[in-house]
């Protein structure tokens, strides 16, 4: 203020000095003196309600630019309006304080900018001192270790990690030009940084401006545009990486934070998912949320997720200690005015779940828990009846006994004709959640989300390809021909999330998933991702399907109605109707069965309740 003060004079005199041509009168002389100390205070208060004491000067933008306009003509209005009651203008000359407002936005602009200009060039941090002589010689940055890179993207994704890295004095980076295949954008400047080139000439910029990296910064790059720059940068033997797509940007910040390495994901070039957030808000804010299976790879995204739409709390409903640990620091971290309640538990232990819900009371359960490998499945039988069918009865049972409010259910495209104890398993999960509304049970409206694979998730071959490739191969592909249904976590969260503000019970929503991706294709993606050549550095194996898998998965099974939804990546459908006295009975026996390790009879049993269960290596 003490400073502000010493501006709003020195405007208030330099008004006058413009105005008389730099001799003032001796009687405006005494005006302005007399008038003086009114003028200062009528300022500094109008800039203290205009909250110009309340920003952080290092950090100084064009908002408090707009503040301090605004601030300037209100007081000088202000003054206009006592003068002129008070004076009738006599004496003054009217002239000045138009001036005495430009002057007083420079000045008072002028002081900010200069400290925001002082922490930028680091002398606020002596370790990122800056000399003028190197600040005038165009480097900012100091050039020992300082990397040179480029910005492929010159749009809103580039120019918001330009200032960043730029306002960040402790980045090591210089950005040397962008790049963007718009040619109209070729030569022109982006704050003072060119626009060098398209893409295809990638290589030939890199080398002249001699670039140490380069920065993908198109988080709505579709699959052929990142997989054109990502060949364009291999071409250029430098680094790279990229900002994620906009499905991962969950917030929609684009940050240095979160730049990372180009990932397999990054080459699927899924469309960004539009949520209703109202109507998911309308059921998550300010309710009590339960997430089984909350530390695997579904349930820990979707707490993430869930936690963006403020619920009064998030039970974290986990068996394994570690990853139930792990997610409760991120989230309190993340979310601190959330409340996070970690629960190591049980499905398959109905007491642990009663008291769970007794203690905490959630209105709305997600159930992701559940064991999924197809191979080690088919290996113990018993482990898929006991976790997966018991598992999801108990928490349906005590569900409805503490009335929550809505019931979402994970499933997959495995549980459609399966050909695996995993599958078939999660089917008769299916018909277990789908008739607690078809059969009249519950008014409680329990729903059904089916998808396909999850890029990086626990069970996906992508994290066993990277291993494989670490390893300098092989690479081992059951099938040529082999084809599955991907997308990334965070899509299918979002969209679990959105299935469950759409459900009314008993639907089976079923999330669009694309075109079914060759897996032979996928690892060469990721043997090239590498920086290698495939069937040259790396080989790859064909090893044929393992028992109980599948040549192509499905996501709808036959005689199953499918119903496009208001939302463009969902469809929903209604199955038979079911008898639950039956469906009960058969799921006490496969218990018992699964209780004496039967794996022979868990397969016919399963087969008596879904018949088109068929445990073949392949029927394709």
């Amino acid at each position: 203020m003490g400073m502000d003060a010493l501006l709003v004079m020195a405007a208030w005199y330099g008004a006058h000095m413009l105005r008389f041509n730099f001799e003032i009168p001796q009687a405006s002389m005494a005006l302005l003196t007399r008038a003086l100390p009114f003028i200062v205070v009528i300022k500094i208060v109008t800039f203290y309600f205009f909250d110009l004491y309340q920003g952080m000067w290092r950090y100084t933008s064009i908002t408090d630019l707009f503040n301090i306009i605004k601030a300037s003509a209100v007081s000088s209005f202000l003054i206009i309006v006592v003068v002129l009651f008070s004076h009738g203008f006599a004496g003054f000359a009217r002239s000045v304080f138009i001036i005495d407002a430009g002057l007083t936005i420079v000045l008072i602009s002028s002081s900010r900018l200069g400290i925001r200009l002082y922490f930028w060039l680091g002398w606020g941090d002596r370790s990122l001192r800056i000399s003028p002589i190197r600040f005038f010689a165009r480097s900012p940055r100091s050039p020992k270790d300082v990397k040179r890179l480029l910005i492929i993207g010159a749009g809103d994704g580039g120019e918001k990690i330009y200032r960043e890295i730029r306002d960040n004095a402790h980045l090591q980076y210089k950005i040397v030009g962008f790049i963007d295949d718009d040619r109209t954008k070729t030569r022109m400047k982006i704050h003072g940084v060119p626009v060098l080139g398209a893409t295809s000439e990638m290589k030939a910029i890199a080398a002249r401006v001699k670039a140490d990296e380069s920065l993908i910064a198109i988080p709505s790059a579709t699959s052929q545009q990142m997989r054109d720059i990502v060949d364009h940068c291999k071409e250029c033997g430098i680094p790279f990486k990229t900002l994620p797509g906009m499905g991962e940007l969950i917030d929609g910040k684009v940050t240095v934070k979160a730049i990372r390495d180009v990932a397999y994901r990054d080459l699927l070039g899924r469309e960004p998912v539009h949520l209703d957030e109202e109507r998911i808000g309308a059921y998550l804010e300010n309710t009590r949320v339960l997430v089984t299976g909350a530390g695997g790879s579904i349930g820990s995204e979707l707490c993430r997720q869930i936690c963006r739409f403020q619920p009064a709390s998030v039970i974290l409903y986990e068996g394994a200690e570690s990853p139930l640990y792990d997610m409760e620091v991120e989230l309190n971290s993340n979310f601190p005015h959330t409340k996070i309640i970690p629960v190591l538990a049980d499905i398959r232990d109905r007491q642990e779940l009663s008291h769970a819900f007794e203690a905490y009371s959630p209105q709305v359960v997600f159930h992701a828990a559940a064991y999924k490998h197809v191979p080690m499945l088919e290996l113990r039988s018993w482990k898929a009846v006991m976790n997966n069918i018991l598992g999801t009865r108990n928490v349906i049972d005590i569900s409805r006994k503490y009335s929550v409010e809505r019931f979402v259910f994970v499933s997959t495209d495995k549980a459609v004709r399966p050909a695996n104890i995993m599958g078939a398993t999660k089917r008769v999960t299916e018909l277990l959640v789908q008739g607690q509304n078809d059969c009249g049970k519950s008014l409680i409206p329990f729903m059904i989300v089916r998808f396909g694979n999850v890029v990086g998730s626990a069970g996906s071959v992508v994290p066993l390809f990277k291993k494989q490739i670490e390893k300098g191969g092989p690479v081992t592909v059951t099938d040529r021909e082999v084809t599955r249904y991907f997308m990334t976590t965070p899509e299918a969260c979002q969209l679990i999330l959105q299935a469950g503000a759409m459900g009314e019970g008993g639907e089976i929503f079923v999330l669009d998933m694309g075109p079914p991706i060759k897996i032979d294709d996928m690892a060469r993606d990721l043997i090239r991702l590498s920086g290698f050549e495939p069937d040259v550095d790396i080989k790859i194996e064909y090893i044929g399907l393992r028992p109980g898998e599948k040549l192509h998965e499905e996501l709808i099974t036959e005689g199953e109605g499918v119903v496009r939804t208001t939302h463009e990546k969902i469809m929903v459908l209604r199955g038979t109707a079911c008898d639950q006295a039956f469906l009960n009975g058969k799921i006490d026996e496969l218990t018992r069965l699964a209780r004496d390790q039967d794996a022979e009879k868990i397969k016919a049993k399963l087969q008596e309740i879904v018949p088109e269960y068929s445990p073949a290596a392949s029927r394709d």
